[in-house]
């Protein structure tokens, strides 16, 4: 199942998910395969003011989740499309390595999550308090030149469970996020 989370790109369409059961239950009934579910994933994002890493359209994390025990980290971008994981034994230390490197951990993020995967593709249902429900299918690549075709077969595959272009949800979860908080919008 590992081979669903190998390659440096990622063909991704997220969409806001109005009915959680009823999508879960659908994926169920087409033999999706649970890897982790209602894991609680704490991502710390990290970036340094001086040389910011956003201004060059990179974002880097520590993710821990629990109860899986799975812990990593994590570098997307500087194309949306780019995306490096690697596992981790201690988030901790890599914290601390990433502040002794003059890194700051200047935003974390709690979710609920569940992944799933069906055939090559990995469906994941997140549940972000004071953001809703949202649902991402996602297939790894090294080839960057399959990314379109990826990303139409899970568009097919989408629509195949009800969702449409309205509720796709371009912006990422700390986007999200960050943009609450520029409107001052306080979360609980």
């Amino acid at each position: 199942m590992n081979e669903h989370f190998v390659g440096k790109y990622e063909a991704e369409i997220k969409f806001k998910l109005p009915d959680p059961q009823a999508f879960l239950q659908k994926i169920i009934n087409d033999k999706a395969q649970v890897f982790t579910s209602d894991n609680i994933e704490t991502d710390y994002f990290f970036d340094n003011e001086n040389t910011s890493l956003a201004d060059k359209n990179i974002s880097m994390s520590v993710r821990e989740m629990t109860p899986s025990g799975i812990k990593l980290w994590i570098v997307k971008g500087p194309s949306a499309t780019e995306c490096k994981a690697i596992n981790i034994d201690d988030c901790q230390h890599v914290k601390n390595m990433l502040q002794t490197l003059g890194y700051q951990c200047n935003l974390t993020l709690t979710k609920i999550r569940s992944i799933y995967f069906l055939n090559d593709v990995h469906i994941t249902i997140d549940n972000l308090a004071d953001f809703g429900w949202f649902a991402e299918f996602a297939i790894m690549t090294d080839d960057i030149m399959r990314l379109d075709e990826f990303n139409q077969r899970l568009m097919t595959l989408a629509i195949h469970y009800g969702f449409t272009e309205e509720l796709i949800e371009k912006r990422s979860y700390k986007q999200l996020f960050l943009e609450k908080i520029s409107k001052g919008i306080t979360t609980k």
